[in-house]
């Protein structure tokens, strides 16, 4: 009896995926089986998350394979840091058009260095053909009393986010104008592309806030979401909103708060924390070299206010982005 060659499919998965990111010890078993084997720390809750990226929809399809792959594990990272977790493992559903081993190598590189950056593995997953779209799964663990969520915003809670707004905003509306890129426009195009999960935010101040999310949709529709699972409203400080020298750069001084507060891909987080914790998150700021800032407050009366610096009400155009909207 002669044994099969190994398939495409197999061949692809052992000499691209089997490997791809370091060995945890907390794996029994990984890539190769029907199943993965993991073993779960006592006293810690399994945090859990999916997220799908489909080409024209959420990418372009010249992009480099290696931000692909960097970004496919990033944004669910960011689900990772929102939930105070750290992140353990990983799966990955990859469809394909047809096999490109070039491609796949780039796309390995971008979501391996991500991966062993934040101790993450890669413990199984599907390869099908079909049109290009990308599913990762991840998994973490947060102590039983350390899990940030969405319905704890409390009122009188000060409102931070992380890092700088709108730059991936910016990075997509000069893809799109498909003109040359400068490098200080290419930097923009680089935080849509690469975006920078905020791990270590999210377990430095788990133990402090009381919700939390992470913003893909836009600042206003996401911390929406925060305020109606929590029953609160909020107030918000336009010009607290952070801004980055780059985008400064580019969109000069007349800047549109419309795609401050209502353009995805950030990936930024949004925090509600109690006043008494302002002198602990600076310390946190510090520690991590990264901008916190307060740009509003949590209130009892529903629904969400913004202000100009000479105290005017600015009503947005729209909350943020909607992947069902038809208009």
């Amino acid at each position: 009896m002669k044994i099969k060659k190994e398939t495409p499919e197999f061949a692809l998965i052992n000499q691209y995926f089997k490997q791809l990111t370091n060995p945890r010890q907390d794996v029994v078993l990984g890539v190769g089986d029907d199943a993965a084997l993991l073993q779960v720390q006592e006293e810690s809750l399994l945090v859990v998350s999916v997220d799908t990226m489909v080409s024209g929809v959420h990418f372009f399809e010249d992009v480099s394979a290696e931000a692909l792959g960097h970004k496919a594990l990033a944004v669910n990272l960011s689900d990772m840091a929102a939930m105070g977790a750290e992140p353990s493992w990983a799966t990955l559903a990859l469809t394909l058009p047809e096999v490109d081993e070039q491609w796949v190598a780039g796309f390995c590189r971008g979501f391996a260095e991500l991966a062993n950056r934040f101790n993450v593995s890669l413990v199984g997953g599907d390869t099908t053909r079909g049109p290009l779209s990308l599913t990762v799964q991840i998994h973490g663990m947060v102590a039983k009393d350390q899990a940030m969520r969405r319905d704890g915003a409390q009122v009188g809670d000060d409102i931070y986010v992380t890092g700088t707004l709108g730059d991936a905003a910016m990075g997509l509306r000069l893809l799109e104008s498909t003109q040359a890129l400068t490098a200080a426009q290419q930097k923009l195009v680089d935080r849509l592309e690469r975006p920078h999960p905020r791990v270590e935010a999210g377990i430095a101040l788990r133990h402090l806030a009381h919700s939390a999310i992470d913003l893909s949709d836009g600042l206003l529709a996401d911390l929406g979401h925060i305020l109606t699972q929590s029953g609160v409203g909020a107030s918000l400080q336009l010009e607290q909103l952070p801004v980055s020298a780059k985008l400064r750069a580019v969109m000069g001084d007349d800047l549109d708060w419309s795609r401050l507060v209502s353009a995805g891909d950030d990936y930024e987080l949004c925090l509600t924390l109690p006043a008494a914790g302002r002198e602990a998150v600076s310390a946190v700021a510090r520690q991590l070299s990264l901008p916190i800032s307060r740009i509003g407050s949590v209130e009892a009366e529903p629904g969400i206010r913004c202000f100009d610096k000479q105290g005017a009400a600015w009503h947005p155009p729209q909350l943020g982005f909607d992947h069902f909207r038809t208009s």
